[in-house]
């Protein structure tokens, strides 16, 4: 069994600018009463990514964020994988929105790119690193599996939300209540081995 290092203190430092993010992490954490705030309200720069997979840009992310705010930080690298891609937009899903990290113009990027592929199937996968300014790093992975519909429906989430179906539902991420979506979610996949490792006792 691992031994996983046990997160007790009461302050989280969520190392994202994207306020969907940092409000989608912090609805999480909430039932564990820990205040978070975000890597954009501590003016924290954005470290480059160039990993080379999901969780190492989680990790490069929070061991910054963790370092530079002397707390400790939870990172989240997450995106679109998309089977007629080859995987693409993968750990560039947020370039694909170019400078601005405009989601609409991604969506429409990728449906482009997709053509006339009857092949829609996709996934969102999410990497998670709790880091602390020791170094000391912990990470996890999840993923849900669905489809790519076209065009975009729903106005609730954010990201690639507008055109994901997941498995078992016809609605998209977009058009489902947030609570709905915590619950089945990449980040929800993940969140769960996080907390089941570093938050309860």
């Amino acid at each position: 069994m691992i031994d996983h290092r046990h997160f007790d203190g009461n302050t989280l430092v969520i190392a994202s600018h994207n306020k969907g993010k940092v409000r989608e992490i912090g609805e999480l954490l909430e039932p564990f009463g820990v205040k978070t705030i975000s890597a954009g309200d501590l003016d924290l720069p954005e470290p480059v990514e160039d990993g080379d997979s999901f969780i190492a840009n989680a990790e490069i992310k929070a061991i910054a964020a963790a370092k530079a705010a002397n707390l400790p930080a939870l990172s989240d690298d997450s995106g679109l994988e998309v089977v007629a891609l080859n995987g693409e937009p993968g750990i560039f899903s947020a370039r694909w929105g170019g400078p601005e990290k405009d989601f609409t113009l991604a969506m429409h990027k990728v449906n482009e790119a997709m053509g006339n592929n009857e092949n829609r199937t996709a996934n969102f996968t999410c990497a998670l690193t709790l880091a602390w300014p020791d170094g000391h790093m912990e990470s996890f992975e999840g993923k849900v599996f669905g489809s790519i519909t076209w065009p975009m429906r729903g106005n609730k989430g954010f990201g690639y939300d507008p055109f994901f179906i997941p498995d078992g539902y016809d609605m998209t991420f977009a058009e489902m209540e947030p609570a709905k979506k915590h619950a089945m979610s990449h980040r929800a996949d993940a969140f769960k081995q996080l907390i089941d490792a570093c938050f309860k006792n």
